[in-house]
């Protein structure tokens, strides 16, 4: 079953990702999707997927605007300067890790956004035990001189690519929506 639920993602990654912020970002962007693993091997495909997804760099993989990816250290921070097919360059900053998940910032970027924060994980699903979820959302503002749609409509973009890259990529494909009579 794949479900993209927008909603849920919202006020997740409203709390996830803005809870460290001293002052909330006006707008939300999340995108999710569930992906069919054997029920019996569930931490096990999470962990196989986090490997080809999750890696700081490995967006270069799968996000189809990403040309390359190059990591870099100053003092104790971990940045990744990403190099899109268009010859624009955005600068991120990693915020915080887990297990199968990892949040940034953006530092510099063409994007018509500012005071960017997203998360990125791969997370069992809550409630079928044959499901993990590749989850991605972010707060942030719009841009000085940006209208918000034109924003939401920009970072809506990147996350739909870049979910739909990985659906095609490493996505299950029977779906039990298919199944109705």
């Amino acid at each position: 079953m794949r479900n993209w639920t927008a909603g849920l993602m919202l006020a997740t990654g409203a709390l996830m990702v803005g809870a460290g912020t001293a002052s909330a970002a006006s707008l939300v962007s999340a995108k999710k999707l569930e992906i069919n693993v054997d029920e019996t091997k569930t931490e096990e495909e999470r962990r196989a997927l986090w490997a080809k997804v999750g890696g700081w760099c490995a967006i270069s993989e799968w996000h189809p605007v990403v040309e390359k990816c190059e990591e870099s250290k100053e003092g104790d921070d971990t940045f990744r300067t990403l190099t899109l097919k268009d010859g624009g360059k955005i600068k991120e900053k990693l915020v915080d890790t887990g297990s199968t998940s990892y949040r940034y910032e953006i530092i510099e970027s063409p994007l018509p956004v500012k005071n960017y924060e997203a998360q990125f994980s791969v997370t069992p699903d809550d409630d079928d035990l044959d499901e993990i979820n590749v989850g991605w959302s972010a707060t942030y503002d719009p841009a000085d001189g940006t209208d918000a749609k034109e924003a939401r409509k920009v970072i809506d973009g990147i996350f739909k690519d870049g979910i739909d890259a990985i659906e095609a990529k490493y996505g299950n494909s029977d779906d039990d929506d298919d199944d109705k009579k």
